[in-house]
């Protein structure tokens, strides 16, 4: 079976809002709605376990219910840090998934994610153990001088570079494992570490998998506005 592990646990500041920015409605329907939509008709998700702030488990039964998420299985209680709630969800699923079984972590902020994406990320995993969204950086990076962060006199090639974000899938058996290592060793698992750093400070290889521009996450107002901006675009026929 394949899983999709939903982290919905932070509250979600940096947006200013009342709410949790996972649960804002746009054009009458919960951020975190459109992310489970996504997974909801995609052929190849069997089950979707939700990692919700505390207090918040009701509501979100609710607009499941609501919005047709019926393969919404479970729905766990966050934790301090996006760490501990991956680490909720996954200690959740023991006893419920198989060695092989494959786990799709993915922020419930991110609403926009393409069938496509979802499609690769699991081939990937079921083929290699795991599997990490992906794209090129087409910026230009420096590396700040240490003697005056005004100036740079050295570079990173881009194309060394990818940028990883969610859907990250794993096979089951190795995940958990790896999150029971980590906290007991405390590896991988402070700041803005997420389970694909994680897994390399342990010493995992990871596969790279395909990703998309449109794959934002939202963080900030300005982030809401472009999912806005998204979600009203008619696709242009010309556009591949």
């Amino acid at each position: 079976m394949n899983y999709a592990l939903i982290i919905a646990g932070g509250s979600g500041n940096r947006m200013g809002q009342d709410i949790p920015k996972q649960f804002i409605n746009v054009y009458d329907k919960p951020v975190l709605i459109y992310t489970l939509e996504s997974f909801q008709r995609h052929p190849m998700v069997d089950a979707i376990i939700v990692v919700c702030l505390d207090g918040w488990h009701d509501v979100l039964r609710a607009y499941a219910h609501q919005f047709n998420i019926t393969k919404l299985q479970a729905v766990v209680s966050g934790g301090k840090s996006a760490q501990e709630s991956i680490r909720n969800g996954v200690y959740a699923l023991e006893g419920r998934a198989g060695d092989g079984d494959i786990i799709i972590i993915h922020d419930g902020i991110r609403p926009l994610v393409d069938d496509t994406v979802l499609t690769d990320v699991i081939q990937k995993a079921q083929t290699y153990g795991n599997g990490v969204t992906s794209l090129p950086y087409n910026e230009q990076i420096f590396i700040v001088n240490p003697d005056d962060e005004n100036t740079t006199r050295q570079y990173i090639p881009r194309e060394t570079l990818r940028r990883v974000s969610t859907p990250q899938a794993y096979q089951f058996r190795r995940l958990d494992e790896a999150y029971h290592e980590a906290f007991e060793k405390g590896i991988g698992i402070h700041g803005s570490a997420y389970t694909n750093t994680m897994m390399v400070e342990l010493g995992e290889t990871l596969h790279f998998a395909a990703g998309s521009d449109k794959n934002i996450k939202l963080t900030t107002k300005d982030d809401l506005e472009m999912f806005k901006g998204y979600m009203k675009m008619d696709k242009d026929t010309w556009l591949k």
